[in-house]
């Protein structure tokens, strides 16, 4: 059996991996999937509409991370989270799988930023922004994550604002938080995020507003797609702050650590590689690095693929993999983002994850995937 392809024929494989549910808690490293939503592919609504969501299909998904083991990285920008997921809709995303996570005995987090703002606000504007989402976080108990925010990058005018802004926040932190720093390539409007476009001034004001509040801080998230300078940024980190890679370029390698430290992880791409991120976790529990390199390695060719630029559409490639692996029933985005890559782009997200053995289901994959490539007018 093949399908074809824009670019040729490939032949699917017929058995999937053998990544299975359960098993002991990940003990060696701190693992969260930042989740995708699904959404309502029957809902009315254009794409600058609110989000209509499939809240059953959407914690469906979560429970099948939680399965494997992984904790679950809410609302963040793998969600949609400013780009056809409003603050409203996220709010009540975090609402719901909060609850779920309580029913389930799962990890979670969720994001709190200031995307509830429309147009210029000034910094006051900006720190209530934060301090609303903060406290819905908090009263459902998830763990927050302070996101990046573009309303602070347009308000802030030195690196003392955002000094300022997240200094005001750490003092009234229940509980220690996760900082977000979401470099350019994933959001055009961060760009100079910390105060400077100079990622060596921007990394010292970092590290001094965690060097002041080090009791609130639990682990900062750093998606900059530059594995040296994040090794280097967690060797500076005080005592107790934890490190969670975001970098979907060099995860293997960053997570595996070296002879000063590694990271934990909060990765998008740990959305389709859940099971198989999960089992390299726990072969690394037991000591066996070149084991988890060896499961993990393999995945990175399909992740740089997912996350070339334009990077902030990644998504697109995610809500494909769930589609064809049978955790939704349609291949529909909020937005209206499906059509943010093109068809060879898809195609080749399909041979590679294919692959990887990632389809729990191989014939259902290529079945859909078929379905997929004849609407583009690839006859089968």
């Amino acid at each position: 059996m093949t399908i074809r392809l824009p670019h040729g024929t490939y032949t699917p494989r017929s058995e999937p991996a053998a990544f299975t549910a359960g098993g002991p808690p990940l003990a060696s490293r701190t693992v969260f999937s930042a989740a995708h939503v699904v959404a309502d592919p029957y809902a009315d609504v254009s794409p600058d509409a609110p989000a209509a969501v499939d809240w059953d299909a959407t914690l469906a998904f979560r429970r099948h991370l939680w399965s494997h083991g992984l904790g679950v990285a809410e609302a963040m920008d793998t969600a949609q989270r400013g780009m056809g997921l409003d603050w409203a809709g996220a709010a009540e995303l975090i609402r719901r799988s909060a609850a779920e996570a309580k029913a389930v005995g799962g990890r979670i987090a969720a994001g709190a930023g200031t995307d509830q703002l429309s147009g210029p606000a000034d910094l006051a504007a900006v720190r209530a922004a934060y301090e609303e989402q903060l406290a819905l976080v908090e009263e459902t108990g998830a763990q927050p994550v302070l996101m990046a925010s573009r309303a602070l990058a347009a308000a802030a005018r030195s690196a003392d604002d955002y000094l300022t802004v997240y200094g005001h926040l750490l003092r009234q932190a229940g509980e220690p938080v996760i900082l977000h720093w979401l470099g350019p390539m994933f959001d055009p409007a961060l760009e100079g995020y910390w105060g400077s476009s100079d990622l060596d001034a921007a990394t010292d004001t970092f590290l001094k507003a965690i060097a002041e509040h080090p009791d609130k801080v639990d682990g900062v998230k750093v998606s900059l797609l530059d594995a040296e300078r994040e090794a280097d940024l967690r060797r500076r980190l005080p005592d107790g702050v934890r490190c969670y890679t975001g970098d979907d370029f060099h995860y293997p390698e960053l997570i595996a650590g070296d002879e000063h430290g590694f990271s934990h992880a909060l990765l998008g791409v740990f959305d389709p590689l859940g099971p198989v991120a999960a089992e390299a976790v726990r072969v690394l529990d037991t000591g066996d690095t070149a084991g988890f390199r060896a499961l993990l390695d393999p995945t990175v060719a399909l992740s740089r693929h997912l996350f070339q630029a334009p990077t902030r559409f990644y998504k697109t490639g995610v809500v494909l993999l769930a589609w064809l692996a049978g955790h939704q029933d349609h291949f529909a985005m909020v937005g209206g983002l499906q059509s943010a890559r093109s068809l060879p782009h898809l195609a080749r997200a399909y041979e590679l994850a294919d692959g990887l053995g990632l389809f729990p289901d191989p014939r259902l994959a290529e079945a859909r995937m078929k379905s997929l490539l004849t609407v583009y007018g690839v006859d089968q």
